[in-house]
Protein backbone atom coordinates (compact mmCIF):
# COMPACT_ATOMS: atom_id res chain seq x y z
CA UNK A 1 0.00 0.00 0.00
CA UNK A 2 0.93 3.69 -0.70
CA UNK A 3 0.03 7.26 -0.35
CA UNK A 4 -1.44 7.03 -4.30
CA UNK A 5 -1.87 11.16 -3.91
CA UNK A 6 1.39 12.13 -1.87
CA UNK A 7 3.29 10.50 -4.83
CA UNK A 8 1.68 11.92 -7.62
CA UNK A 9 2.62 15.21 -5.64
CA UNK A 10 6.00 14.50 -5.21
CA UNK A 11 6.34 13.42 -8.80
CA UNK A 12 5.05 16.70 -10.01
CA UNK A 13 6.78 18.85 -8.25
CA UNK A 14 10.06 17.33 -9.14
CA UNK A 15 9.20 17.84 -12.33
CA UNK A 16 8.92 21.69 -11.47
CA UNK A 17 5.16 21.84 -12.98
CA UNK A 18 2.34 23.69 -11.12
CA UNK A 19 -0.77 21.89 -11.41
CA UNK A 20 -2.05 24.56 -14.41
CA UNK A 21 0.42 23.15 -16.24
CA UNK A 22 -0.69 19.98 -15.88
CA UNK A 23 -4.12 21.33 -16.68
CA UNK A 24 -2.95 22.53 -19.99
CA UNK A 25 -1.02 19.81 -21.19
CA UNK A 26 -3.95 16.77 -20.15
CA UNK A 27 -7.07 19.06 -20.49
CA UNK A 28 -7.98 18.03 -16.92
CA UNK A 29 -9.61 20.23 -14.63
CA UNK A 30 -7.03 21.54 -11.99
CA UNK A 31 -9.20 20.98 -9.21
CA UNK A 32 -9.46 17.25 -10.51
CA UNK A 33 -6.41 17.15 -10.33
CA UNK A 34 -5.81 18.93 -6.61
CA UNK A 35 -8.97 16.27 -5.55
CA UNK A 36 -6.39 12.84 -7.03
CA UNK A 37 -3.47 14.66 -5.20
CA UNK A 38 -5.34 14.80 -1.92
CA UNK A 39 -7.42 11.69 -2.39
CA UNK A 40 -10.82 13.56 -2.18
CA UNK A 41 -12.70 11.13 -4.44
CA UNK A 42 -15.91 12.39 -3.45
CA UNK A 43 -15.22 15.40 -5.77
CA UNK A 44 -14.79 13.93 -9.03
CA UNK A 45 -17.68 12.73 -10.99
CA UNK A 46 -17.53 9.10 -10.91
CA UNK A 47 -15.55 6.06 -10.19
CA UNK A 48 -14.80 5.77 -13.87
CA UNK A 49 -13.50 9.40 -14.24
CA UNK A 50 -11.39 8.75 -10.85
CA UNK A 51 -9.94 6.30 -12.84
CA UNK A 52 -9.11 7.38 -15.88
CA UNK A 53 -7.57 10.84 -14.58
CA UNK A 54 -5.26 8.36 -12.36
CA UNK A 55 -4.27 6.60 -14.74
CA UNK A 56 -3.77 9.27 -16.99
CA UNK A 57 -1.88 11.66 -14.80
CA UNK A 58 0.61 8.95 -13.07
CA UNK A 59 1.40 8.46 -16.69
CA UNK A 60 2.11 11.48 -17.77
CA UNK A 61 4.35 12.15 -14.78
CA UNK A 62 6.28 8.75 -15.90
CA UNK A 63 4.22 6.29 -13.43
CA UNK A 64 3.11 3.12 -13.60
CA UNK A 65 -0.47 4.07 -14.29
CA UNK A 66 -1.52 0.65 -13.87
CA UNK A 67 -0.04 0.61 -10.64
CA UNK A 68 -1.98 3.15 -9.12
CA UNK A 69 -5.49 2.19 -11.05
CA UNK A 70 -4.97 -1.31 -9.06
CA UNK A 71 -4.05 0.10 -5.62
CA UNK A 72 -7.17 2.57 -6.36
CA UNK A 73 -9.14 -0.27 -6.64
CA UNK A 74 -8.44 -2.40 -4.40
CA UNK A 75 -8.91 0.10 -1.37
CA UNK A 76 -11.91 2.11 -2.87
CA UNK A 77 -13.37 0.49 -5.68
CA UNK A 78 -17.06 -0.82 -5.89
CA UNK A 79 -18.06 -4.18 -7.63
CA UNK A 80 -21.84 -4.59 -8.24
CA UNK A 81 -23.82 -7.29 -9.86
CA UNK A 82 -26.62 -7.04 -11.85
CA UNK A 83 -29.80 -7.88 -10.76
CA UNK A 84 -31.38 -10.83 -12.90
CA UNK A 85 -35.29 -10.35 -13.33
CA UNK A 86 -36.93 -13.45 -13.35
CA UNK A 87 -39.47 -14.29 -16.47
CA UNK A 88 -43.59 -13.72 -14.80
CA UNK A 89 -44.95 -17.23 -14.28
CA UNK A 90 -47.96 -15.97 -16.50
CA UNK A 91 -45.74 -15.55 -19.43
CA UNK A 92 -44.06 -19.50 -19.66
CA UNK A 93 -47.80 -20.87 -19.62
CA UNK A 94 -49.31 -18.45 -22.14
CA UNK A 95 -48.28 -21.01 -25.07
CA UNK A 96 -50.56 -23.53 -23.45
CA UNK A 97 -53.48 -21.27 -22.28
CA UNK A 98 -54.24 -19.12 -26.15
CA UNK A 99 -54.67 -22.26 -28.36
CA UNK A 100 -57.60 -23.72 -25.57
CA UNK A 101 -59.21 -20.46 -25.46
CA UNK A 102 -59.54 -19.81 -29.36
CA UNK A 103 -60.76 -23.41 -29.62
CA UNK A 104 -63.61 -22.09 -27.22
CA UNK A 105 -64.57 -18.97 -29.13
CA UNK A 106 -64.66 -20.48 -31.96
CA UNK A 107 -67.37 -23.28 -30.76
CA UNK A 108 -69.24 -20.15 -29.10
CA UNK A 109 -69.68 -18.53 -32.59
CA UNK A 110 -70.42 -21.39 -34.01
CA UNK A 111 -73.57 -22.03 -31.49
CA UNK A 112 -74.61 -18.76 -31.48
CA UNK A 113 -75.41 -18.66 -35.56
CA UNK A 114 -76.61 -21.91 -35.33
CA UNK A 115 -79.32 -20.64 -32.37
CA UNK A 116 -80.14 -17.34 -34.97
CA UNK A 117 -80.81 -19.66 -37.64
CA UNK A 118 -83.02 -22.00 -36.07
CA UNK A 119 -85.48 -18.53 -34.32
CA UNK A 120 -85.67 -17.07 -37.79
CA UNK A 121 -86.69 -19.81 -40.20
CA UNK A 122 -88.04 -22.50 -38.05
CA UNK A 123 -86.14 -25.24 -40.47
CA UNK A 124 -83.39 -27.70 -39.26
CA UNK A 125 -79.66 -26.65 -39.62
CA UNK A 126 -77.01 -28.96 -39.93
CA UNK A 127 -73.95 -27.20 -37.82
CA UNK A 128 -70.88 -28.54 -38.50
CA UNK A 129 -68.84 -28.80 -35.63
CA UNK A 130 -65.61 -27.08 -35.57
CA UNK A 131 -62.91 -29.79 -35.70
CA UNK A 132 -60.51 -30.21 -32.74
CA UNK A 133 -57.67 -28.10 -31.77
CA UNK A 134 -54.49 -29.39 -32.58
CA UNK A 135 -52.50 -28.76 -29.16
CA UNK A 136 -49.59 -26.40 -29.90
CA UNK A 137 -46.21 -28.45 -28.50
CA UNK A 138 -43.55 -26.10 -27.31
CA UNK A 139 -40.37 -27.13 -27.39
CA UNK A 140 -37.55 -25.48 -24.66
CA UNK A 141 -34.09 -25.58 -25.91
CA UNK A 142 -31.44 -25.68 -23.34
CA UNK A 143 -29.33 -22.57 -23.66
CA UNK A 144 -25.70 -24.03 -23.62
CA UNK A 145 -23.57 -22.61 -20.80
CA UNK A 146 -20.45 -20.30 -22.07
CA UNK A 147 -17.05 -22.06 -21.31
CA UNK A 148 -15.56 -21.03 -18.05
CA UNK A 149 -13.07 -18.39 -18.11
CA UNK A 150 -9.80 -18.45 -16.73
CA UNK A 151 -9.07 -16.12 -13.62
CA UNK A 152 -6.46 -14.04 -14.12
CA UNK A 153 -3.44 -14.74 -11.42
CA UNK A 154 -3.60 -12.37 -8.26
CA UNK A 155 -0.55 -9.55 -8.32
CA UNK A 156 1.92 -10.10 -5.94
CA UNK A 157 2.70 -7.44 -3.54
CA UNK A 158 5.49 -6.98 -1.64
CA UNK A 159 5.08 -5.79 2.27
CA UNK A 160 8.12 -3.48 3.71
CA UNK A 161 8.03 -3.30 7.81
CA UNK A 162 10.34 -1.74 9.63
CA UNK A 163 10.09 -3.97 12.37
CA UNK A 164 13.32 -3.27 14.34
CA UNK A 165 13.80 0.40 13.68
CA UNK A 166 13.44 2.97 10.74
CA UNK A 167 14.70 2.70 7.65
CA UNK A 168 14.86 5.03 4.28
CA UNK A 169 13.85 3.82 1.37
CA UNK A 170 14.10 4.43 -2.52
CA UNK A 171 11.84 2.47 -4.26
CA UNK A 172 11.89 2.29 -8.33
CA UNK A 173 9.96 0.86 -11.05
CA UNK A 174 11.60 -2.03 -13.07
CA UNK A 175 14.66 -0.68 -12.72
CA UNK A 176 17.53 1.79 -11.12
CA UNK A 177 16.24 4.27 -14.28
CA UNK A 178 11.80 3.50 -13.43
CA UNK A 179 9.97 5.78 -12.08
CA UNK A 180 10.21 6.85 -7.92
CA UNK A 181 6.97 4.81 -6.43
CA UNK A 182 8.56 5.79 -2.50
CA UNK A 183 11.55 7.80 -1.41
CA UNK A 184 11.58 8.54 2.41
CA UNK A 185 11.91 7.16 5.86
CA UNK A 186 9.78 4.54 7.03
CA UNK A 187 9.05 4.83 10.52
CA UNK A 188 9.50 1.88 13.12
CA UNK A 189 6.36 -0.27 13.18
CA UNK A 190 5.06 0.88 9.60
CA UNK A 191 4.61 -0.52 6.50
CA UNK A 192 5.26 -0.02 2.90
CA UNK A 193 3.20 -2.51 0.18
CA UNK A 194 4.10 -1.92 -3.31
CA UNK A 195 2.83 -4.20 -6.20
CA UNK A 196 5.60 -6.23 -7.57
CA UNK A 197 4.68 -6.59 -11.39
CA UNK A 198 7.98 -6.24 -13.39
CA UNK A 199 10.06 -5.87 -9.96
CA UNK A 200 11.09 -3.64 -7.77
CA UNK A 201 14.45 -1.69 -7.50
CA UNK A 202 15.32 -0.86 -3.96
CA UNK A 203 17.52 1.20 -2.32
CA UNK A 204 17.73 0.03 1.53
CA UNK A 205 19.18 2.36 4.06
CA UNK A 206 18.73 0.08 7.09
CA UNK A 207 17.88 -3.26 5.77
CA UNK A 208 18.77 -4.70 8.68
CA UNK A 209 15.95 -3.05 10.66
CA UNK A 210 13.45 -4.00 8.07
CA UNK A 211 11.12 -7.33 7.31
CA UNK A 212 10.47 -8.53 3.83
CA UNK A 213 7.39 -10.40 2.64
CA UNK A 214 6.35 -10.81 -1.04
CA UNK A 215 3.02 -12.89 -2.33
CA UNK A 216 2.50 -13.41 1.84
CA UNK A 217 6.21 -15.58 2.04
CA UNK A 218 8.65 -14.36 4.42
CA UNK A 219 11.72 -13.31 2.39
CA UNK A 220 14.82 -14.28 4.02
CA UNK A 221 18.76 -12.86 3.42
CA UNK A 222 18.27 -9.33 3.78
CA UNK A 223 21.48 -7.23 3.51
CA UNK A 224 23.82 -6.15 6.40
CA UNK A 225 24.52 -2.83 5.24
CA UNK A 226 23.15 -0.61 3.05
CA UNK A 227 22.53 -1.80 -0.09
CA UNK A 228 20.43 -2.23 -3.55
CA UNK A 229 18.43 -5.01 -4.19
CA UNK A 230 15.98 -6.31 -6.84
CA UNK A 231 12.38 -7.50 -5.72
CA UNK A 232 10.75 -9.83 -7.68
CA UNK A 233 8.57 -12.41 -7.27
CA UNK A 234 10.93 -14.78 -6.68
CA UNK A 235 12.44 -12.88 -3.57
CA UNK A 236 15.55 -10.27 -3.92
CA UNK A 237 18.60 -10.19 -5.78
CA UNK A 238 21.42 -7.70 -5.41
CA UNK A 239 20.85 -4.68 -7.73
Amino acid sequence: MFEIGASLREARLRRGLSAGDVERELRIRERYLRALEEEQWELLPGEAYAKGFLRTYAEFLGLDGDLYVDEWNSRFGHHEEAAVEPEPAGRRRMGVIKPVAVGAGIAVVVAAVAAWQLGSGGGSVRVRSAPPSTPTTTTHTRATPPPASVAAPAPAFAVFRATRGRCWLLVRSAGAAGPVLYEQVLAQGASLRLRVGGGLWVRLGAPWNVDLSVAGRRIAGMPAAPANVLVTKAGIAPA
